[in-house]
């Protein structure tokens, strides 16, 4: 060991408690003295993180080798004493959380002698050049400190690339499956009411706004239930049991009830809610915040576009060629084998043990807080949907919505004074309830432009629901583009920017659809409109699901997936019944086309207005936060 190396650790024994005494009379006159029990607790504190820190993540030697090479430079530079070795150490531990006055050093030696200053500079250096597993140190007792997300790499769920892919596979899907549940009702929507003896545009808005109800319903319960659980199984069963709700939809034609088959749609709906929050759970605990975590997001966004196209080409063929039915027995088959495919696919680092870690406090549910908050969602969209169909002056449609607000008002009390909430109070911040609420907005004007387009195209310009299917899958390339504009824009530009420019993509794609001729070519409007919407899309949930989800610990993954898929699913229920209430009040019910082209209109007119209302919303928003922050971008 050279003249002027770090002692070894033996020679504390012999040497600390004379260096350390002698120090601390100097720093009691400079009114620097700290009380021995806190050196020896955070001598003790730091042993104790550095062991927890070398089982759960251990260091590579070279850092190792580098941090010891640095240290014994410095040393040897400033011939400091063993009483100087102790400081440091100390101030290792107290340089993140203290003040400048408790972390400063006096400039004093214990034999007396003058300490250069810069040594102050020594001690930055090093803290700033070690390795990344010993940035998350402990604070002192009483100093809050924000937690430091959890970043395990990717390669920690000691899987190959190829079970890396199939596991993204099989959990992204999950968003294509939910929303290929909504576009096959959509699109075969004429030949189902026909089976089923309806001809009521209100009655017809029920197949999908059943669906959407229960997904945007239901969706917090389960996200909670994974959390609980665990999100592997919760994603296995939700396949399981949106096949088992389609099969019955399916045998609705053997009922020849509508009423029969809108329930099944409101289970399947369960099914999907099952599904997509703890897909996207299991998605925030593999992948830390990062590039990596963007691009996995912005794809799981990117299957809204897909799967709605696909689930009405697949509609749309078995209701034309063969019998409508099929379209959701071959779907059952389809969730089924997912299911025995998300046995194999999700590494064991992700499932129910390994989520938990054996930690005996595992969250809790709010049985209370659930049962009347889904009964208040349930009942404020069951009103707004059965508007349209028996008027806001029948006595049932308003006492519904009466009793729906009233369960939500008991909703937020019972949240405020539950043990484990269902939405904890801490987590909606003013910027989580700014993207909710442009959510919300933005994918209720969604709903009423793809429902209404589809209306506009079947009965405005007589075209069959397979060709139709088709004109929308320019819809599937441009949800992939804006995928990966998302994925760079998250990196690049502040995340309430991204928010923004999907409000302006919602707005611009409406408006070119509203104020279309009833007779003119598909690629005029319509085509462009079909091109424009998938960014608004791919871009606001793909954006608010990262904001939450790295808000968020580990255990509340689930949650920060639910808000807002609660968001979107429910928004675009709520967004069919309030443009299908304007319809209703606003056409003369003669039949002719030129009404039925004036009622579509307005409804559009409605989702014109919400998505403007989120324009201006998204650009306060983003304005406040540039104030606030800057060009503040998220790490990557």
């Amino acid at each position: 060991m050279g003249q002027h190396d770090a002692p070894p650790m033996r020679e504390y024994g012999d040497r600390q408690h004379s260096a350390r005494n002698s120090v601390y009379g100097t720093r009691h006159n400079n009114d620097y003295a700290p009380p021995s029990r806190e050196y020896d607790d955070l001598n003790s504190a730091r042993n104790s993180v550095y062991r927890s820190k070398y089982n759960e993540y251990p260091p590579p030697s070279r850092d190792y080798d580098d941090l010891n090479s640095a240290r014994n430079s410095t040393y040897k530079s400033r011939h400091i004493s063993l009483q100087s070795r102790v400081d440091s150490l100390a101030a290792e531990s107290l340089w993140d959380g203290r003040s400048k006055r408790d972390t400063e050093i006096p400039a004093i030696y214990n034999h007396g002698g003058v300490r250069s200053t810069s040594f102050l500079m020594d001690q930055s250096t090093m803290q700033n050049s070690a390795p990344e597993w010993m940035s998350d140190r402990p604070s002192p007792a009483g100093t809050p400190r924000q937690p430091t997300p959890p970043s395990p790499p990717p390669a920690g769920l000691n899987v190959s690339t190829l079970h890396e892919v199939l596991f993204v596979g099989v959990v992204v899907v999950a968003q294509l499956m939910a929303l290929a549940g909504l576009g096959q009702a959509i699109a075969p929507m004429k030949i189902i009411a026909a089976g089923l003896d309806v001809d009521n545009p209100g009655e017809e808005a029920w197949f999908a706004a059943s669906f959407s109800l229960t997904v945007g319903t239901f969706i917090l319960i389960s996200g909670r239930m994974g959390d609980i659980l665990g999100h592997k199984r919760m994603l296995i069963f939700g396949y399981f049991f949106l096949g088992v709700w389609s099969g019955f939809a399916g045998f609705s034609a053997y009922v020849g009830n509508h009423i029969f088959f809108d329930v099944c749609r409101g289970f399947q709906g369960i099914g999907a809610a099952l599904i997509v929050p703890n897909a996207l759970a299991l998605l925030g605990r593999a992948y830390p915040p990062g590039i990596k975590k963007n691009i996995v997001f912005s794809l799981f966004g990117a299957m809204a576009p897909w799967g709605f196209v696909i689930g009405a080409l697949f509609a749309s063929i078995f209701a034309q060629l063969t019998w409508w039915p099929w379209l959701f027995w071959s779907y059952a088959f389809a969730c089924w084998g997912l299911s025995v495919f998300a046995v194999i696919a999700v590494p064991k680092a992700l499932a129910h043990d390994a989520q938990f870690g054996g930690r005996p406090d595992r969250p809790g549910m709010d049985w209370t807080g659930s049962v009347v908050g889904v009964s208040g969602l349930v009942l404020i969209n069951v009103a707004w949907n059965n508007a349209p169909l028996f008027g806001w002056g029948t006595p049932h449609v308003y006492f519904l919505l009466i009793i729906g607000l009233l369960c939500m008002v008991a909703f937020v009390w019972v949240e405020a004074r539950a043990d484990s909430p269902l939405i904890p109070v801490s987590v909606l911040t003013k910027p989580v309830v700014y993207t909710m609420a442009l959510v919300g907005i933005g994918w209720g004007s969604f709903g009423i432009w793809i429902h209404f387009c589809w209306r506009f195209l079947l009965e405005i310009r007589s075209q069959t629901p397979l060709l139709i299917s088709a004109e929308f899958v320019p819809a599937m390339i441009c949800g992939l583009l804006a995928a990966g504009a998302t994925g760079f824009m998250l990196t690049h530009t502040p995340v309430s920017f991204t928010i923004m420019v999907s409000m302006l993509a919602f707005f611009v794609g409406e408006l070119i659809a509203a104020f279309q001729p009833a007779h003119q070519t598909y690629w005029a409007q319509m085509f462009v409109s079909i091109l424009i919407m998938p960014f608004g899309m791919d871009m606001s949930f793909p954006a608010a699901t990262v904001i939450l989800s790295n808000a968020m610990p580990k255990e509340h993954q689930g949650l920060a997936a639910s808000l807002v898929n609660t968001m979107v699913n429910y928004s675009i229920s709520i967004g069919l019944g309030i443009a299908g209430t304007v319809e209703a009040n606003v056409i003369s019910h003669s039949g002719t086309e030129a009404d039925t082209v004036y009622g579509i209109r307005c409804a559009w007119y409605v989702a014109l207005g919400l998505s403007g209302f989120g324009v201006v919303l998204g650009a306060l928003f983003f304005v406040r936060s540039w104030a606030k922050e800057g060009w503040k971008i998220m790490e990557h």
